[in-house]
């Protein structure tokens, strides 16, 4: 297919990344000589025959078919995404939401279950309890990075673990490979699903330790500027969906809908995000638009310079904050005692990404003071602008959850989230100081 990944095609990340953000998946156009990735606005493509057209329809040739399932802007941005994960296949699609939907919905249904950190964010604990839930999944919370609590909360009806990389807005990150190791020790392996987004690939990619599935939010770092939605299902090739058939019946036995394909045979490198694809979006229909593609595209080619940015600042306001007498409490990995550190300082490179929360003495109150009173930051429900965002989690972005719910996702009152942008770190502190100072 059109949007499978060459399984060769990003073996050296570290020799490359820089070079795969601003090339992969795109070559200057052969009709127009266009170097930069054009916007292909068209709702359907032309074939070439009868034959192309039943054979593209048929999975046994790629090409475009339908806007709602490929176009050569988004595909471009796909296969760019993919490569810089270390993924074999990728679907882009129109937010990171739709990306947690089809990803799960493409393993899971009625009578199945989940096990999940309880470090997530919260529209996430909202998808497994009620949408899930709803549709008679079975989703049990764990401590993040308890291993023996996610065995234990394994059951033969379990199809996945799921982790984010770095918690939303906890900031706590994910043993990743001891995750791995032990979901394959299991006498039935589960694969395990990574969001990635606050980390992004160029601080870490779960691929290279054996997570199967990768989640990105590319509204986030990867589009990098608030300009637009979008989200990516990335397959990474590491898990064997044929050992259990009976269990991956989706990916290892015929699909009715496609008539009898077998997807893992269909497209071995890539047979997840494939049906991801050709099942799911095809039917839920939450397609990137052209337009939102490119957008994501631009962004992408500055990743590494920008999260690198994100990542210092964020260091020096984590360390301002821990010294400031009217902070009760800071979380960030890249301090050296917390309680990340030491996973964090194992597994991300480059720097420990551009969040950080923390707490004022004074409670929930002077904490929505503090949001009030900034002038330089940004109060909106976004991460990973350019600019520096602030928000209150328990007032918003988790406001959904129950107090009992959010003493699960250990999220307090209190807790301030800070998106830490590519400013000059002495105004941003500067702008904390005061904001802090009159709360």
């Amino acid at each position: 297919m059109a949007f499978e990944l060459n399984p060769d095609f990003a073996k050296d990340p570290e020799k490359h990344f820089n070079t795969l953000q601003v090339h992969a998946g795109w070559s200057p156009d052969p009709t127009t000589g266009s170097a930069a990735l054009p916007i292909y606005a068209s709702a359907a493509f032309q074939f070439d025959d009868a034959d192309d057209g039943a054979a593209k329809f048929g999975l046994a040739k790629p090409g475009n078919i339908y806007g709602r399932l490929t176009n050569t802007t988004t595909d471009a941005v796909a296969a760019r995404v993919a490569a810089v994960e270390g993924g074999t296949g990728a679907v882009a699609v129109a937010s990171g939401h739709a990306a947690e939907i089809l990803a799960l919905t493409n393993l899971v249904g009625a009578g199945d279950e989940i096990v999940a950190s309880d470090s997530l964010y919260g529209g996430t604990w909202n998808i497994f309890l009620h949408t899930l839930g709803d549709l008679g999944v079975k989703t049990t919370f764990v401590e993040n990075n308890d291993i023996d609590a996610f065995v234990a909360a394994t059951t033969p009806k379990t199809k996945l673990w799921y982790v984010e990389t770095i918690g939303n807005p906890l900031v706590d990150v994910a043993d990743v490979p001891a995750l791995v190791q032990a979901a394959n020790s299991l006498p039935s392996p589960v694969p395990v699903f990574v969001d990635n987004t606050f980390a992004t690939p160029y601080l870490y990619r779960p691929a290279e330790d054996g997570a199967a599935v990768v989640i990105e939010s590319l509204t986030k770092w990867i589009g990098g500027h608030g300009a637009t939605l979008g989200g990516a299902v990335i397959d990474t090739g590491k898990f064997n969906w044929k050992q259990d058939p009976e269990k991956w019946h989706t990916l290892a036995k015929p699909d009715p809908s496609y008539h009898g394909a077998v997807f893992a045979d269909v497209a071995p490198a890539a047979p997840f995000s494939t049906r991801v694809l050709a099942n799911k979006l095809r039917d839920f229909g939450p397609t990137l638009s052209p337009y939102a593609a490119q957008l994501i595209g631009i962004g992408l080619e500055t990743l590494s310079l920008r999260v690198q940015r994100h990542s210092d600042n964020a260091l020096a306001v984590a360390k301002w904050l821990k010294d400031n007498p009217k902070v009760a409490w800071v979380r960030y990995s890249g301090l050296e005692d917390d309680p990340s550190h030491e996973v964090a300082s194992r597994l991300l490179k480059h720097g420990f990404g551009g969040v950080v929360v923390f707490g004022v003495k004074g409670g929930r109150e002077a904490g929505l003071n503090v949001v009030n009173n900034v002038k330089l930051f940004t109060h909106l429900a976004n991460v990973s602008d350019a600019k520096s965002l602030i928000i209150h989690p328990a007032s918003t972005t988790h406001s959904q959850l129950t107090p009992e719910q959010l003493k699960a996702a250990h999220l307090s009152e209190d807790l301030i989230r800070l998106s830490v942008g590519i400013e000059d770190v002495d105004d941003i502190i500067a702008d904390l100081d005061q904001a802090i100072a009159n709360a």
